[in-house]
């Protein structure tokens, strides 16, 4: 069996040193559709834009904590610790969930530091949940969790894990805004360093079973988070405190992402997202963004 969870799970964290800048949290916001807001006449230039695309008014969207230091967090590189060797056409990205312990800066060293934290089995399928933790010299940055689903290589009798799904959000949306996906939009994004050919080679992904190329999660997560922040919170990206979602399906570039938001409490919203060209297919569920009232 190509997942021995027990060697996974005893397998000695990796440490490594991580760096960016301002120019990398720029073009991870021009993958995540920065720029490009059709609410706008001119959002190349609209002052809301330019917080995430001008150097000298930079904020950081917190989800740039995924591809900070050139790849998102252990989506690659930890399917090849020990105990775990799989094969990445059966891998799909399952879930991901963020909690930031302080803004992100625009410039940062780190050390990150990457386990996986949990192995279960759901018959027809493993998940690996794939932790890392980031600290700088000021203490803890961020945590980030993966839970990877790898394809016919569960059922070896392991635990199931937790399977709770969250309650729809009751009631009408308090917002609807939707976002197109460009068609080059893939092909932007995995510039910040998820170099998974699924989301490139119309050959690949036919063998992993997609008509064509899909769009990274991890983008659609990171434009999810994008509407919240401009629509719900004023652009203040230091109000996320943390975030969470659910891959219910997968989108196309070229589609239009619909974004439904439910304003919770003072502490929360909740969000879904789908691909308005297939009917509303479901694509992002069980999405929670938990924000503080004031930074």
């Amino acid at each position: 069996m190509p997942i021995d969870a027990a060697k996974a799970l005893a397998a000695e964290p990796r440490s490594g040193e991580i760096a960016w800048d301002h120019k990398d949290v720029q073009l991870y916001h021009l993958g995540v559709g920065a720029g490009a807001n059709p609410d706008k006449k001119n959002p190349a230039t609209d002052p809301d834009e330019l917080r995430y695309t001008l150097e000298s008014r930079l904020h950081v969207l917190p989800s740039f904590a995924t591809v900070a230091g050139s790849g998102s967090p252990g989506v690659i590189s930890s399917l090849s610790m020990p105990g775990v060797e799989v094969d990445l056409a059966r891998v799909l990205h399952g879930g991901q969930s963020l909690t930031l312990h302080r803004p992100i800066p625009v410039k940062g060293a780190a050390t990150a530091t990457g386990r996986i934290a949990a192995v279960y089995d759901k018959g027809k399928a493993a998940v690996l949940v794939m932790r890392t933790e980031v600290t700088d010299a000021e203490g803890p940055l961020w945590t980030n969790d993966a839970q990877i689903f790898v394809r016919g290589e569960g059922g070896w009798g392991g635990d199931r894990g937790p399977s709770a799904r969250l309650e729809p959000p009751a009631g009408e949306p308090d917002k609807v805004v939707e976002r197109p996906i460009r068609e080059d939009q893939a092909l932007l994004y995995r510039l910040s360093g998820d170099w998974n050919p699924l989301h490139a080679d119309p050959e690949f992904a036919k063998v992993a079973g997609f008509e064509r190329p899909i769009l990274h999660g991890l983008c659609t997560y990171g434009m999810t988070l994008k509407a919240v922040v401009d629509t719900l919170l004023g652009g203040d990206t230091a109000r996320v405190r943390s975030y969470a979602t659910r891959f219910a399906g997968v989108v196309y570039p070229g589609e239009t992402l619909r974004i439904r938001m439910w304003r919770q409490e003072a502490d929360a919203v909740r969000a879904a997202v789908s691909a308005v060209e297939r009917d509303d297919a479901p694509v992002l569920a069980d999405t929670v963004v938990t924000i503080a009232e004031h930074p």
